[in-house]
């Protein structure tokens, strides 16, 4: 038995040092993957996981609460506008009836309330998913004057390149960074001018009520002008749109959130790594 044992050990050694050797070899080449890229990776498996995921530009989600949203807006500035009318702030200026909702004051405060309920808790949703998920700070930083400058230079002379929608240029990063600050103030003076005396306090930061009233139609302004510019892109470059509906295209997800590197740093080092082909 013992001489038996003995011979079974002496015909499987070799496969056990050539099992050896596979690992020794694996774990080498490991390490000069990581030596060639310059990021650290976990293990073979997750890189294979985590480089080859693909999700769309726009996640279902991301979509859902872009319409929600648009439909909020509508329903927050037509019967916003029908409360104008009732104490106007310009007297030049009223709007017409048929852009108006709700057929008196009463009724264009009910659904002003309904659309700022909904359009409040969806924004705190979209950003707490912007910032969680990392969508924002992939989508619209980092942003510089230069870039700024330079964008706004092709668009007068109308050379804005509309061709890759994964990548927002500095005026759709400043629009979009500019509306949502926007809609942080409408809401805030909103809020002042329904409970005056519960908000007092934030309400004396803007002074009287009259200048609440104007801050507010003021951000109402710019939000309308946000929403005027953005269709007339979205059918200026229907692609846009469509991508709004149906997700757009496929975009890989990196490791950025892991190593803070962005995807086109990522996919550059993929080409350039003899190994990876």
């Amino acid at each position: 038995m013992i001489l038996r044992n003995r011979t079974l050990g002496a015909a499987l050694a070799p496969a056990a040092r050539a099992i050896q050797e596979a690992l020794k070899s694996r774990s080498h080449v490991s390490h000069r993957l990581h030596n060639d890229s310059g990021i650290s990776f976990r293990s073979m498996a997750t890189v294979k996981s985590t480089t080859r995921k693909e999700r769309r530009l726009h996640p279902l989600g991301v979509r859902i609460m872009h319409w929600i949203n648009a439909v909020a807006i509508f329903i927050m500035i037509g019967s916003g506008w029908r409360i104008y009318n009732d104490d106007v702030l310009f007297g030049w200026l009223r709007f017409p009836d048929f852009l108006v909702i709700g057929r008196w004051a009463q009724y264009g405060l009910q659904w002003h309330f309904f659309g700022m309920w909904v359009f409040v808790i969806n924004g705190l949703v979209y950003l707490t998913y912007g910032i969680a998920s990392g969508r924002f700070r992939q989508k619209l930083f980092p942003i510089s004057l230069r870039e700024i400058i330079a964008t706004i230079g092709d668009a007068l002379r109308l050379h804005l390149s509309h061709e890759d929608l994964t990548v927002y240029n500095a005026v759709q990063k400043m629009l979009y960074l500019g509306v949502m600050l926007v809609g942080i103030f409408i809401v805030i003076t909103g809020l002042c001018l329904w409970k005056p005396v519960q908000f007092s306090e934030l309400a004396s930061l803007f002074g009287n009520f009259q200048i609440i009233r104007l801050i507010h139609f003021l951000c109402m302004s710019a939000i309308v002008a946000f929403v005027a510019v953005h269709v007339m892109l979205a059918l200026l470059v229907p692609q846009s749109l469509i991508a709004m509906l149906t997700g757009g295209p496929t975009v890989a997800d990196t490791l950025a959130a892991e190593v803070g590197a962005t995807p086109a740093e990522i996919d550059g080092q993929d080409r350039s790594n003899p190994a990876k082909r």
